[in-house]
């Protein structure tokens, strides 16, 4: 679900799985290979992967084990490279959109990747503390939206791991910095730039 999407707003919500005549494959670089994967309308970046997608894939390596969790997973560009480079972890792909998450469960398969568990915010079991997040946020579904999202999540980071957040600068990649040092208590650190985006590391206390 991320924020440099300029289609429409129903990619963050729920959704019916795509029928068969929905469905398209793309060739997208996943993981350092080339790869296809099944897209559809109604899930946000049909065409590939998506800018913000991009910089956080280019700058950001993901921890080799441990419970992983990609927030607003979309069809799954984040979780798919996660499972793949880290095939000792358990990649947990979060979404409300339930096209989303079919999505994501048929790519997974596709590339042979077991350790993808795809599911909407109930269903991650209340113990999992994560060892890393990575996200993409929905800027556009709003301010408190977003707050509630990032409140529910980032606090269940495991104790000196961290996520990492990709944000477009003109979207307020600073303001969000500021909150989430203020409102959540997390050491926040504007990790990179690039294209347009910032890169925040947001951090556990150890």
């Amino acid at each position: 679900m991320p924020q440099d999407d300029v289609g429409h707003p129903d990619h963050y919500f729920s959704a019916r799985p795509a029928s068969a005549g929905d469905l398209r494959t793309i060739t997208v670089p996943i993981a350092g290979r080339e790869v296809e994967v099944e897209v559809a309308a109604g899930v946000f970046s049909p065409g590939g992967v998506d800018k913000g997608t991009r910089v956080l894939l280019d700058e950001v390596p993901p921890p080799p084990d441990g419970d992983l969790l990609d927030l607003g997973c979309g069809w799954g560009p984040l979780a798919l490279t996660m499972a793949s480079e880290s095939p000792a972890a358990r990649v947990w792909a979060v979404d409300v959109n339930e096209r989303a998450l079919d999505l994501v469960r048929r790519n997974a398969a596709r590339l042979g990747l077991g350790n993808v568990r795809a599911v909407t915010p109930g269903e991650v079991p209340d113990d999992v503390r994560f060892s890393a997040v990575w996200s993409n946020p929905p800027i556009r579904i709003g301010k408190v939206a977003l707050h509630e999202l990032l409140g529910r999540w980032l606090p269940r980071l495991a104790p000196g791991a961290d996520a990492w957040l990709v944000v477009q600068k003109n979207l307020g990649a600073d303001s969000l910095a500021r909150w989430l040092g203020d409102a959540l208590d997390l050491a926040v650190d504007r990790e990179a730039s690039s294209k347009g985006f910032r890169i925040l590391r947001v951090s556990a206390a150890g």
